[in-house]
């Protein structure tokens, strides 16, 4: 599976601006599959960014889009908590992963990656304002605009778009989700190995959580 280059149409604005007025609906999770850890954890095309402690007893990797609306809550509503109670305490260590379904997150993506130890604050900046710049006419235009707040320049964004090495490496982590763990969807967790695709909200993740902490 490759990264495809579709027209932003004024249909998938409109689609797009109907999710947003929707709201995340928070359903109950059920696992959909059960990977071996030290697979998942692999050697990846780019080198995972890994938030909290390497012994901690519960590993999280996130599968997301940058202009998925629903990794956007996610990473607005339901993150902050995780970050503080789980990931700040020693209690879950969490990985974002690449998984771009159109040029606009992939483009995304390779700039947050430019920045090297600013990547997780770059993807935090730019899901807190992707009403600003991921469904527009002119998407890169307004990405562009976002990102000089990170004071990146004009001239490494259009390098980091050229980056055609970059961007395969972008490719090849989604690809392999894809392939080897079945990943078809925004947001998708890995809980310990264990797959749940779609939203999580803060009483289920707790609980999921809770039991991988007991289960060690």
């Amino acid at each position: 599976m490759s990264l495809s280059t579709p027209t932003l149409s004024r249909r998938h604005v409109l689609a797009a601006a109907a999710l947003l007025a929707a709201g995340p609906v928070w359903a109950e999770k059920a696992p959909s599959g059960k990977f071996a850890v030290d697979e998942l954890m692999a050697e990846n095309a780019l080198p995972d960014i890994v938030q909290g402690k390497a012994d901690a007893p519960v590993t999280i990797v996130e599968y997301a889009s940058m202009t998925c609306t629903h990794c956007a809550a996610f990473h607005n509503e339901v993150y902050p908590a995780l970050k503080k109670d789980f990931i700040e305490t020693g209690k879950v260590r969490f990985i974002l992963r690449e998984f771009p379904f159109d040029p606009w997150a992939a483009a995304a993506f390779m700039l947050a990656r430019a920045m090297d130890d600013k990547r997780d604050a770059v993807v935090d900046l730019l899901f807190a304002q992707q009403k600003s710049w991921a469904f527009g006419e002119k998407p890169l235009d307004a990405l562009a605009g976002v990102l000089k707040q990170t004071g990146l320049s004009q001239e490494k964004f259009d390098a980091t778009l050229k980056d055609h090495a970059l961007y395969e490496k972008v490719a090849k982590v989604r690809d392999r989700a894809a392939q080897k763990f079945g990943v078809n969807s925004t947001p998708t967790f890995f809980i310990n190995g264990e797959k749940y695709s779609g939203e999580i909200g803060v009483a289920d993740l707790d609980k999921i959580i809770a039991a991988k902490s007991a289960a060690k």
